[in-house]
């Protein structure tokens, strides 16, 4: 009996998302995505590889043979497309990039999506807030990517002024944080 109302609960804390403190300190929550808990004890890509929702993006990193990457100490803010985020782009285009001899390519596509540093959602808010509306942050693949607000939410523009927004915000890993967007942005 013990054992079935331990399950209970923690069923019942995974369904209304657990709190966890990290090593340095912070309160985290566990927060849902494709389907799956991603847990902020685990890094970028030990919960990425569970979301339903970002299956593309996954096979993606590993042919782009950035999963070592990803896993590393970090820290990384990701802007993680999904994949219905892919499937607005051309499919030739997305089966093109993820060819052996396209890896260069794609390897700059999914940087462009990475930000050096732990950045939360409140933390770009404030950069918003202190750039008079717009906050402009480099990327890992060297290129910038511009951040405002529209209501609450957060919206990020590429080199070719497509915009994303941010669905789902500040998912917490263990070497970083993930903001789900629901556009692939691309580098000039």
């Amino acid at each position: 009996m013990k054992n079935k109302i331990t399950l209970l609960m923690l069923g019942l804390s995974l369904a209304a998302g657990t709190t966890t403190v990290t090593a340095q300190g912070m309160k985290t929550k566990t927060v849902m995505v494709g389907g799956a808990p991603m847990y902020p004890t685990k890094n970028i890509i030990e919960n990425a590889i569970h979301s339903k929702d970002h299956t593309t993006l996954v096979a993606a990193v590993k042919a782009a043979d950035l999963v070592e990457t990803l896993q590393g100490p970090g820290p990384f803010t990701v802007l993680a497309p999904t994949n219905a985020a892919f499937n607005k782009l051309p499919k030739a285009a997305v089966a093109d990039l993820m060819k052996p001899e396209n890896k260069e390519a794609l390897q700059k596509v999914l940087t462009y999506h990475v930000l050096a540093g732990r950045y939360s959602a409140a933390d770009i808010m404030k950069a918003i807030k202190a750039g008079n509306g717009m906050a402009t942050m480099a990327t890992v693949q060297g290129e910038s990517l511009t951040f405002w607000m529209k209501g609450k939410n957060i919206y990020v523009k590429d080199a070719g002024g497509k915009s994303a927004q941010v669905t789902i915000p500040d998912v917490n890993q263990s070497n970083g944080v993930i903001h789900v967007i629901n556009s692939v942005l691309m580098p000039s």
